[in-house]
Order: structure tokens, then C-alpha cells, then sequence
């Protein structure tokens, strides 16, 4: 049991004695307006507080708005305490005592979920009032009017409050179109870089690396360049000493079918978009020229970036161009890699003493930049002295949505609220389990927002790390130059071209030119049969591009 989880279950000891009220077994309602909220055994009998006001109108302790109905949500499965079904299936029994109603969760795996979603949403069958979404399935839900604008739920004060404010404009964006809300808040994805704070400070080491290298070791790189030479430097030494075996400079997920791709991405982003003030033809774009379409995945950056990619792989074990993402996190948890760049979720799995060797040496930072970039105007490269930091919001962002086929709208509305509140987003932050990455101010500490670091150390966590991790991700999502992402009809399908051509060039089968080639060619085809304008109208508008008059 964590420190957090205790300190909560003996706060709300004590508020009981004080103050008995309408007590239930998920749900004690304090004569003081405090709800405490309780998860069960299963979930080490934690208990957030949150406030009746916070809860809404439609919510009290003698009120069941929702007695007999029941709502479905889809999402993908990772478990019971898994990454994003865990929170849902932790709060079903709290959601249920507020509202007398029933939550049944349909699970499928990850590479079902858009096409156990689709074909409900195409059919019209409504098998699901809500869907727990990855922002680049917004596409497809706009272009066909699936899902239902929850601004109206928001502003009636009925249900649990929340606030598109709490984002940043990066994120802010993922979850609007065309500055109308459909997303309700919960994950927050990007990808920064892990690096095991021990091992690059040991002066042994930096020793050893001026010698062999013949210069100074850089803590932590500030460009890929200077990532790959330190990877390079570890790899094959047994510099963990655990184990008499030797380990390895940088470790990543790879599976074809999964999510390998977001590697590409994120690395390539300062490769591949000319920085600018604004969003024009040039400037601050990657996937397609935003005049016409034409795909610009073989750019010269891209296949820069894609053969830096294939070189940095090379200095981690040869399995990972099979592994899932869960393999890769325990690989570096065992401490058996320097470096790691993912997702919010290893940051946080670094604190579980059950599985991880490197807490207190689980540094973090933003990724490196490359120290130089290609110019699409110019047609040119330039080199970069002090390199631009490029943010992104790579992954899922994952976050529920209300279909527009359910005939229990508001019931399944205030169960996506009541995941959205502050206290139970934070909560889902500060444990590892929950993939619930931060993203939002109210989980970062002062100046970024209003989170305590304390929190997070009673939570379990080392100072060290959460200080780099929250620095990371607030600078991540609030970087001048992003990359921007891709929202249009049939996004899942283009990506599926690219994680199998970028799989094709890490596994040695094809160049990549060859490979980032064949994307193009492949998008090309993809844009013309969905419908060329109708696409470039999507694009323009997810990416904010103004056509000049």
C-alpha cells in the first residue's frame, strides 16, 4: 500500500468518527458537504475526497438519478489494474452507488478498439453510450457526426464539474474541433526522455567516456546526436552490475500492430518541421503540405530521422523489435537500459518498488532536438547550433466521448465527469498503474499550476524524479514549436502504412527511403479514396492552417 493511500484511508477514518453521515460502501457523504469516495480492497481500500458541490446538482446522498439504467462504455483492456480499463473498472462500483444505475464495460484489445468502434457507430446499432477514444480517431467521429458535444452537460452544474481551462493549448485542442468540446478529460500523452540519473553523474563513468569519446559526457543530451554517442558509449558494458551481464544504451517498443511508430514520430519532429511563428505551407507541419495534401513523410528529414532511428536501435537488445510496450518499461525497470523515451506511464511505474530497480535514479527530461533540420522552403538543411525544442503530444491521449446513438446521454456523461474531477484525475496521476498520464495545471506545481510536490511523495514517489518528470511534461505540452497531430478520416489507417514500413526499416528489410517512399505512395492512395478535398479540409482545420486569400 502506498504512503498516499494510507494517509487517505486514515483521513477519512477520522472524518467518519467526526462526522457520520450518509456512509455507504463506495460512497460516505460528510455533514460538511465532503464525499468520500472509496475503491475497495482491490484497490488497497483507497479514498479520495472530493466535495457534493464538485459532484454536481444531480448527485446527494438521498438522490438516485440514474436508478435503473444502464450505460456502456468501450474500451481497450489492459486489466482490472491495468493501464486506462483499470480506473473504469475501480470507479464502476462508486459511479453505481451515486446513481443507483449499472456501468457494464465492453473490453477489447487495442487493435480492436477503433474497429469494435466503428462498425457500432456505422451501423447505428448504439451498442455504446460512451467511448474511451485516442485523439486521432476524431477523424472519423466528426466527419460522420458520431459524437455529441458535452458543453451543454458542463455548463447545467448537474453533473461533476471540470474545465476545458485546466489544459493547455496543446492538449486543449485533442479534445475540441473547431472550438466545440467532445472529449471529457482524463489521460494526457506525450513522450519525453528517461535516463538513469546514477549512471551519467557517476564520475567513473564520465571519466571513462572522456577518455574513449574525448570529451565531456553531456547530463542529460540536449540533441539526438549527443542521445546516440552516450547510448553507444553504454551499450554492451555491464555498467548496471547486478548481474554480470551486459546491458544497454536505449531500449524501445517496437511491435508491429502496436505502437512502434510513435517512436518515429516524436524523434523525427525536429528533424522534419521547419520552426516558425505561424502555421503555413513551410512552417510547423509534418504529415501532408497543407496546400494540396501531397504526404511529406519522405522528406529529406524524415529519412534522416528514420536512419538515425534504425542507429539508435542498434544499441538496445535485438528482442525489442518484437515487444509490446509493457516489455520494453520492464526492461528499463530492471535497469537494464539508459536511456528510455515513452510515455507519462514508466515516470510513474519507476516508483513501484515491486518492479522497478531505478527509483530515486529515474531521471526525466524533454526529448532531445536534432542539431539540424530540414528547411521546406529552402530545400535545404540547416544546421542548428542551439537546436529548437520540439514538443508533442504523441499516443492516445486517452479520453471518453458520448456517442450520439445512446439513449442514456447524461447517465454516461456523468460517469466520464466523475473521472474528470480534479481529486480523481489527480489521484490517477500519482499512481502508476492507472496509464492516466498529467497534463492538466492542477498537476503541476507552482509556477506551471497549483499541484504539491508533497503530494506526489506521500503518493510514493522520490523527490528527484517527480521534480524532472513534472518539469518535462509541462514543458512538453507547452513547447512554442509542436508537433502537430494528425486528426483526419482514416488516420489509424494511415498509421498502420507507417508502423509497418518503419518496422520494415529497423527489422533491415528495406531502406529507409525505401521505406518512407513506399508510405508516401501508399497515403497518396489513401487520400484520393476517401476524398482529396474532404481531407485537406480536415487537415487544415486540425492543424489550425489558415489558406492565405
Amino acid at each position: 500500500m502506498s504512503v498516499m493511500r494510507v494517509f487517505l484511508v486514515a483521513a477519512a477514518t477520522v472524518a467518519l468518527a467526526a462526522c457520520p453521515a450518509g456512509a455507504g460502501e463506495y460512497v460516505d457523504w460528510l455533514d460538511d458537504g465532503t464525499v468520500l469516495l472509496k475503491l475497495g480492497p482491490d484497490y488497497d481500500n483507497a479514498v479520495i475526497e472530493t466535495s457534493a458541490a464538485e459532484l454536481g446538482t444531480a448527485f446527494g446522498p438521498d438522490r438516485q438519478p440514474f436508478e435503473g439504467t444502464t450505460i456502456t462504455i468501450l474500451t481497450h483492456d489492459e486489466g482490472a489494474e491495468g493501464p486506462i480499463s483499470g480506473p473504469i473498472q475501480a470507479f464502476r462500483p462508486v459511479w453505481e452507488e451515486l446513481t443507483g444505475g449499472t456501468l457494464e464495460i465492453e473490453l477489447v484489445h487495442i487493435s480492436d478498439l477503433y474497429a469494435t468502434m466503428m462498425l457500432d457507430l456505422q451501423r447505428g446499432t448504439g451498442a455504446n453510450d460512451a467511448i474511451v477514444v485516442a485523439s486521432y480517431f476524431y477523424g472519423d467521429l466528426i466527419a460522420g457526426e458520431y459524437i455529441l458535444p458535452v458543453e451543454e452537460f458542463m455548463a447545467s452544474g448537474a453533473y461533476p464539474e471540470w474545465t476545458y481551462e485546466s489544459m493547455p493549448d496543446s492538449l486543449r485542442r485533442l479534445h475540441t474541433w473547431e472550438s466545440a468540446g467532445y472529449g471529457v478529460l482524463n489521460d494526457a500523452d506525450g513522450q519525453i526522455l528517461y535516463y538513469r540519473r546514477d549512471v551519467l553523474n557517476d564520475p567513473e563513468w564520465q571519466e571513462r567516456f572522456e577518455a574513449e569519446v574525448g570529451h565531456t559526457m553531456p547530463v542529460p543530451p540536449r540533441t539526438w546526436q549527443q542521445l546516440l554517442e552516450v547510448a553507444r558509449f553504454f551499450n554492451g558494458k555491464d555498467w548496471d552490475a547486478n548481474d554480470d551481464r551486459p546491458d544497454h544504451g536505449m531500449v524501445l517498443h517496437l511491435k508491429v500492430g502496436e505502437q512502434g511508430h510513435y517512436h518515429f514520430q516524436s524523434l523525427s519532429a525536429s528533424f522534419a518541421i521547419t520552426p516558425g511563428d505561424q502555421v503555413d505551407q513551410y512552417h510547423n507541419v509534418y504529415w501532408f503540405d497543407p496546400t494540396d495534401m501531397t504526404p511529406l513523410i519522405n522528406s529529406p528529414g524524415h529519412v534522416a530521422a528514420l536512419e538515425f532511428l534504425q542507429q539508435l536501435n542498434e544499441t538496445g537488445p535485438v528482442e525489442q523489435i518484437g515487444w509490446r510496450l509493457p516489455q520494453a518499461w520492464e526492461y528499463f525497470l530492471r535497469g537494464k537500459a539508459v536511456f528510455m523515451f515513452t510515455w507519462g506511464d514508466l515516470g510513474a511505474l519507476c516508483q513501484d518498488e515491486s518492479r522497478s530497480n531505478v527509483k530515486g535514479n529515474c531521471a526525466a527530461t524533454v526529448l532531445p532536438s536534432s542539431d539540424r533540420y530540414w528547411d521546406h522552403e529552402a530545400r535545404a538543411w540547416v544546421e542548428d547550433d542551439a537546436p529548437r525544442f520540439v514538443g508533442n503530444t504523441v499516443g492516445g491521449s486517452w479520453h471518453g466521448v458520448v456517442s450520439k446513438l445512446s439513449k442514456n446521454q447524461e447517465a454516461a456523461y456523468s460517469f466520464l465527469a466523475l473521472m474528470a474531477i480534479e481529486p480523481v484525475s489527480l489521484w490517477n496521476v500519482q499512481h502508476g498503474w492507472t496509464g492516466v498520464d498529467p497534463g492538466y495545471f492542477y498537476q503541476f506545481p507552482p509556477p506551471a499550476g497549483s499541484a504539491r510536490v508533497a503530494d506526489y511523495i506521500k503518493a510514493g514517489w522520490d523527490k528527484e524524479d517527480v521534480t524532472d518528470y513534472l518539469r518535462a511534461y509541462n514543458d512538453t505540452f507547452t513547447a512554442p514549436t509542436m508537433l502537430d497531430y494528425l486528426r483526419i478520416r482514416g488516420t489509424p489507417e494511415y498509421w498502420s502504412v507507417l508502423d509497418s514500413e518503419v518496422a520494415a526499416a529497423l527489422g533491415g528489410r528495406k531502406a529507409a527511403k525505401e521505406a518512407l517512399d513506399d508510405v508516401a505512395a501508399a497515403w497518396e492512395e489513401i487520400t484520393d479514396r476517401i476524398g482529396r478535398e474532404q481531407q485537406l479540409e480536415a487537415y487544415q482545420a486540425a492543424i489550425g492552417y489558415k489558406a492565405s486569400m
